[in-house]
């Protein structure tokens, strides 16, 4: 007897097309589109690279956050690649979580100080310190 190979289905744009014109139709999100949108997070996130591995679950929740928010701002009616829309929400989310975690630009806490090598005396004059 033969064995044959499955092939493990991940996710595919018509499935979750369909999966979201029902959420959409009911308000609220079926229990296969969130394992779909589960899954998805897992697979974009392995994708990327942190540093540090706390970094990596922070952003997967922030993509999370953004994916179960606006799942329903998908407009059937300018496309039917759901796919691609919510692969994109997600991927913002994630930066906008990374972005929040590494933020230095104006942060007066972050900032980076400048340490001066040059001494005063008691009487005002300056001198270097090596």
């Amino acid at each position: 007897m033969e064995s044959v190979k499955v092939r493990k289905k991940y996710i595919t744009n018509k499935d979750l097309y369909i999966q979201l014109l029902i959420s959409k139709e009911m308000g609220k999100l079926t229990p296969e589109a969130e394992r779909m949108f589960v899954l998805l997070g897992k697979k974009i996130i392995n994708t990327f690279y942190y540093k540090d591995g706390d970094d990596k679950f922070d952003c997967l929740q922030n993509g999370y956050e953004d994916l179960f928010k606006n799942w329903y701002n998908f407009d059937e009616l300018k496309g039917t690649n759901a796919f691609a829309y919510l692969t994109e929400v997600f991927k913002r989310g994630a930066a906008k979580g990374f972005n929040k975690l590494h933020k230095l630009k104006g942060d007066k806490e972050n900032e980076i100080q400048v340490i001066s090598l040059t001494g005063y005396s008691s009487d005002g004059e300056s001198f270097d310190r090596f």
